[in-house]
Parts: structure tokens; sequence; C-alpha cells
């Protein structure tokens, strides 16, 4: 088996630490040898993380009008997906939102903003309502673009834990996703989001035709970041964005296994989240899915739908797992 011809170096606390020709060798891995590296990242996954797998739920805070333009999204300005548009979500839906996470005991409430930049005056309006939702103790994370440091300062003092910013790919391959921003000024966005405190959530996006290379590339860095939480897309193929008839072929059940799999043996003490398209890449291997992985989401991702969250508890105990609040 592959793990085992490598000689694996290993750090202070017995986590293995892979090279970038081991982690492409372990993509590589042969499908009739994927179990064997299941049972690897499984062991790291309940080294840390136990039995326990946290349930998030996404709330679309502002929807299109982006001047970015990311070419899976359905938000940017490239897109013709007909999705709905507005700029600040009905205040009464996003806090019956925060009261679902609270009533469900559910990990955290993620809420994403289009858009790469906010005025201050919008930020504060944020703010607010960040210091509405947290009188109830709710974790809360936000994926909103690029701040400045005085504007991350508001969100922090408003009481918000955590910052999603994924870096989407690898440094070589972003310019063919996005070419409004660089792959640089998102890793200088995370560093100064971390030198003021706060928790980051940051992954990526897989099956936008780059190589596997890209693929360890991108985990590489985020090996660098050590990011509290790192969720996986696969892609879903958003019919009026670039990639709306993208050619996903290679995204079978085992490719993304394997994936998942080098995301956990790289990064193990992070909350490795199968995100977008958990729901159709992992149907029926849930069980497989879940002892490598702690962290998914219910109920949709921005403008796709998901599995609602009773059937989202029923994947988890019938898998065996149990779902509980993370630690604050």
């Amino acid at each position: 088996m592959v793990i085992q011809m490598m000689k694996l170096n290993y750090d202070e606390e017995e986590n293995p630490v892979l090279s970038r020709e081991e982690a492409i060798a372990i993509l590589n891995t042969p499908d009739e040898e994927l179990e064997e590296l299941v049972e690897c990242a499984k062991q790291l996954r309940y080294k840390y993380k136990g039995n326990r797998v946290s349930i998030h739920i996404l709330t679309n805070a502002r929807s299109g009008n982006c001047s970015q333009d990311c070419a899976y999204c359905a938000q940017s300005c490239r897109s013709k997906a007909d999705i709905e548009k507005y700029k600040w979500v009905d205040e009464e839906k996003l806090y019956q939102d925060n009261d679902f996470v609270d009533e469900y005991h559910l990990s955290r409430h993620c809420i994403g903003l289009s858009g790469m930049k906010f005025t201050d005056e919008e930020i504060e309006e944020l703010a607010r309502r960040i210091r509405k939702m947290k009188e109830k103790g709710t974790h809360l994370c936000c994926s909103i673009g690029f701040l400045t440091e005085k504007q991350a300062k508001m969100l922090k003092e408003a009481g918000l834990d955590r910052i999603n910013h994924n870096l989407n790919s690898s440094r070589s391959y972003y310019h063919n996703i996005c070419s409004t921003h660089t792959f640089e000024q998102r890793v200088a966005n995370i560093h100064m989001l971390q030198g003021l405190g706060f928790e980051i959530c940051s992954g990526g996006i897989v099956g936008m035709g780059e190589s596997k290379e890209d693929v360890v590339d991108m985990l590489l860095e985020l090996r660098e970041i050590q990011p509290e939480a790192l969720p996986i897309n696969f892609l879903l193929p958003i019919k009026g964005t670039p990639l709306g008839d993208a050619d996903v072929s290679m995204l079978t059940t085992e490719y993304c296994m394997k994936v998942l799999c080098l995301a956990r043996l790289l990064v193990p003490k992070s909350d490795i989240r199968c995100a977008a398209g958990r729901e159709v890449y992992f149907k029926g291997e849930e069980k497989k899915l879940l002892s490598v992985v702690d962290s998914i989401f219910a109920s949709g991702y921005l403008t796709e739908g998901g599995q609602g969250i009773q059937g989202t508890i029923k994947t988890i105990t019938d898998a065996g797992f149990t779902y509980e609040i993370e630690s604050a």
C-alpha cells in the first residue's frame, strides 16, 4: 500500500509529516487500496475529534451583485445564473436561522456576504446583527471577502468568533478561476485576521479543472495556515457560470475520499469539513465519509440546496456518530 511504502516523518505529536511527492502519491492511491488510506486518516480523526460530527448551517446574508469574477460562483459579475439578489437578508430570517442553531444545538451559524469590499457603515450594520445573535451565545462565522484591519476589529469587538476565507485553489492555478484579485491577497488577508485573534475557516474547491498537484499545493498552503476549520467543496456546476458545464467526471467517490484523507493527514487538528457536494458525491458512503471528516453543513450552500437538518442528523446517527456543539 502506498502509504506503507513511504518513509514518513513524524512531528512531536506523532502525526505524519508528508512531503509534496508523498502527498501526490496519496491522491494517486489505487482505488483497491483506499480502505487502508481511510484507516490511516480515521486514526487521526478519532485522535483529535473523537466520535462527534459538528453541524453548521449557512445563511446567505447578502446575495449577488458581486464585483469579483470567480468562475464557480453564481453571485459573481460573470454569472448569468438565475438567483435571488439582495443587499441584506431580512433580519427576521437571519435571526430565525440563529434561533435554529440554538434549538438544534448545532455547532455554528455561518453567514455569507457576497462582495469583496465593504464600507465601514456596512460593517457596522453587520456588527449590530452580530451583537444581537451573540446574545444567544451562538458561535458565529462570517464569509466576508476582504476587510480592512479597522473593519475586522469592529467585528471582533461585536463578538464574531471566526472568519471564512477560502484559498479555493492552488497559487499557480488561481488565475484560471479569478482575475479580479490574487491568491496572495487571500493569504495576506488570512494572516491579518489571525493576527487579530480570529479563528480561521479556510479551504477550497475541487473539480474546477485543476491537477492533482494543484490540490496538493492548495492543501500544503493550508497546512502553513493551520485553520481551525478546513472545508473542502466538490464542484457543483451551476448553469450560467463559467464552470456551469465543467466536466466533473473525475470527482468519483473514491477520488473525493482521497482528497479528504489527504486533508486529514496534512492538517490533522483542523475540523475537516465536507461542504458542497456531500449529498452528490458521497451518497451511500456516509459512514466512510464521517470516519474521516468531522464537520458538515445542513440545509444548503448559499445558492444551492442541500440535505435538511433532520436528514443530516439521521445520516450522522445511522453512521454511528454523534453531533454536538463545538468547544468555544
